[in-house]
């Protein structure tokens, strides 16, 4: 019995692989395509890499010469930060100054005595004040925290409220006032002024603030007192005034003229005979004239002293010399024990100096109104400072209002002066330049891969990966004949290396004078003929950097970018002129737009060519399934013929025998 052809599912001449080795040939047109748009879209990827590269290097361009440029901002450093720290904005000007910190500036922070945690708060109108911002709301009663959210919902950023636990089982009540300064002290009113004395976090309280009027000034060589009525030592009293000093110049002094000597009377004379015999003058002889010596100068600022009621007296530290009060406080706890303070006495002994002392105080700093706190965590004060010597008050510890441009922060009260130095940030204006380096040295090792066959260009690269060596090995000497990135590898080359003198230092114009260039890095070395310092690419020498961004800061600046005809605009520099070459690659419809407008062009054109040949093919190829069907077709009718012929031709045989 003959096989049975069925077309797709069998054949008797292998007639699918025919077709599939015709159908390869059909297509090597195709494939050439379709590996062209391969290469077409590989080379999209490399201009839009070099174009990435270009904008990068630019905007680091840009970053050196704009007005946001490095060299304007500015550095606060301090000789301790953790007394005093400072930030400065680009429009502070360079200076260094010496603070003392007196005090820091604090708030009112009141902690009550260990209560049950199940302490009930009575209902009623709790009332805050804190400044003059008052706090005041109706409490239906609770516990010690319902109370505390009450607070807390209602003092938003002048007070807040919270419960400690001190001791196991039991919770204190804190309160704070998140507004320092000594005008915003915190006190307590109706019922919060109630609870607070319950739970022994105040007290009742009387005034016994003492004010003096009047300025008393003691010349120089002259003494003073200020007589204060009787006040012992009450740990929790303060005694404040304020001093102030003239200096007189030392050339007032008149040098005395000598003594004009003894007066002597007329000898008198004798008459007679009308002849009138004068007698001769008396004659006495002066001793020589030696002026006097000029009274040596005297400069003591320990001229205050406290006097007590038993005729003792104690030393107060020394005052400073200013023309402006400044203030002194002390606390009447440092005095001798069981002392009663009777008067503050000015002994100036100085030859060219009067001293002054008004405002004198005496006040207890915790009273507020009729309480006072029990168990202060801290009272609210004033942040105190002596800035070269000038005293200065301020209520808060970010002080802003003291230096133009500059805002300091004070940490902690020291003794010890702390310098503060504003200059430029240093190390921002060279992190931005070896930034722009090595932006600048990426592009050129793209382009001298893009343009060259030379597989050194790649290995001199030592800080490729192994992948990203082998991803740039695709990429060498895919545009070796492109004019473009030779031409603007070559600008590169001659804007980092054109002279651009500087005003600020007229020795001053070229980059390798701060320590870049091909060779900055072998300095003084023989190195012989070295092709990787041909390529463009650019060294660091950080010493002779550093030297240069810490001596010639403002010429390091003009050297990127400078204003060479006074209309306030930067027209010449490295960084100006590098922007000015990089903005027609990069730019909208620039040429790296261009570039890949024209691959797209032809990508677009080839995948137009490859569609046509994909029908062209889908057509051919069932075309030769139709032919070589028809064929096995016509062979099986042909061969079911020849088998009914041998069939007929065999039973004739038979029947003839």
């Amino acid at each position: 019995m003959s096989d049975i052809y069925i077309p797709g599912v069998n054949s008797r001449f292998n007639t699918q692989q025919t077709i599939d080795d015709l159908m390869k040939l059909e297509r090597v047109p195709r494939d050439r395509a379709a590996d062209n748009v391969t290469k077409l879209q590989a080379q999209k990827t490399y201009w839009q890499d070099v174009g990435s590269r270009m904008s990068t290097l630019r905007d680091n361009a840009r970053a050196l010469f704009s007005y946001q440029n490095p060299f304007n901002d500015r550095i606060v450093n301090s000789s301790d930060d953790s007394v005093l720290t400072g930030t400065a904005v680009r429009e502070a000007v360079e200076q260094e100054r010496s603070f003392v910190i007196k005090q820091t500036a604090k708030a009112d922070r009141f902690l009550s005595n260990p209560l049950d945690e199940n302490y009930k708060v009575d209902a009623g109108t709790y009332t805050f004040t804190v400044g003059k911002t008052v706090v005041s709301f109706s409490f239906r009663g609770g516990n010690l925290r319902e109370f505390t959210d009450a607070i807390n919902r209602r003092g938003q950023d002048k007070l807040q409220a919270s419960v400690v636990a001190v001791k196991p089982g039991t919770l204190s009540l804190l309160l704070e006032s998140r507004v320092t300064g000594a005008d915003n002290r915190l006190i307590l009113s109706d019922a919060a002024e109630s609870l607070g004395m319950a739970v022994g976090m105040t007290e009742p309280s009387y005034d016994s603030r003492v004010n003096i009027d009047g300025t008393y000034t003691a010349n120089a060589g002259q003494k003073a007192a200020i007589q204060l009525p009787n006040i012992n030592a009450d740990p929790n009293l303060i005694l404040k005034f304020d001093t102030s000093t003239v200096v007189r110049p030392s050339d007032n002094w008149v040098v005395p003229q000598p003594p004009a000597g003894p007066s002597i009377p007329s000898p008198g004379s004798v008459s007679y005979g009308g002849i009138v015999i004068e007698n001769e003058p008396s004659a006495v002889t002066m001793p020589p004239w030696n002026p006097p010596e000029p009274p040596k100068r005297v400069d003591n600022m320990s001229v205050l002293s406290l006097s007590f009621s038993d005729g003792t007296s104690i030393q107060m530290p020394p005052i400073i010399d200013s023309t402006n009060p400044s203030s002194y406080q002390f606390k009447l706890s440092d005095l001798p024990p069981g002392k009663t303070l009777v008067s503050i006495n000015i002994a100036n002994n100085n030859t060219n100096r009067d001293v002054s002392l008004r405002n004198v105080q005496i006040f207890d700093p915790q009273s507020t109104g009729g309480s006072r706190p029990l168990n202060a965590v801290s009272t609210a004060q004033n942040a105190v400072v002596l800035m070269d010597g000038i005293e200065i008050e301020r209520a808060t510890n970010n002080i802003d209002d003291l230096i133009p441009g500059l805002t300091l922060n004070l940490k902690a009260p020291s003794d010890r002066p702390v310098n503060i130095q504003v200059e430029p940030d240093r190390d921002g204006i060279k992190n931005s330049i070896i930034t722009f380096v090595a932006n600048y040295n990426k592009l050129m090792a793209e382009i001298n891969i893009l343009t060259r066959t030379d597989p050194k260009v790649i290995d001199e690269l030592t800080y490729l990966t192994k992948d990203e060596s082998d991803e740039y090995k695709n990429r060498l000497g895919a545009f070796q004949a492109d004019t473009t990135l030779n031409q603007f590898r070559g600008l590169m080359q001659r804007t980092v290396t054109s002279p651009y003198p500087t005003s600020m230092d007229r020795d001053l114009a070229l980059l390798s004078q701060i320590g870049i260039g091909a060779d900055v890095g072998r300095a003084g070395a023989s190195t012989g003929y070295d092709a990787s310092r041909l390529r463009g690419y650019l060294e660091i020498d950080e010493k002779a950097l550093d030297n240069a961004i810490a001596t010639k800061t403002d010429a390091v600046r003009e050297l990127f970018g400078s204003d060479t005809n006074g209309d306030m605009l930067v027209d010449n520099g490295i960084a100006f002129n590098l922007d000015a070459m990089t903005r027609p690659y990069v730019e909208t419809g620039g040429l790296i737009t261009l570039k890949t407008g024209t691959v797209d062009s032809r990508i677009s054109q080839e995948q137009t060519r490859i569609a046509n040949m994909d029908t062209q093919l889908t057509a051919k190829e069932a075309q030769l399934k139709t032919q070589y069907a028809q064929m096995e077709s016509a062979y099986n009718r042909m061969e079911s013929m020849t088998q009914s012929l041998n069939n007929f031709s065999q039973q004739n045989s038979n029947n003839g025998r």
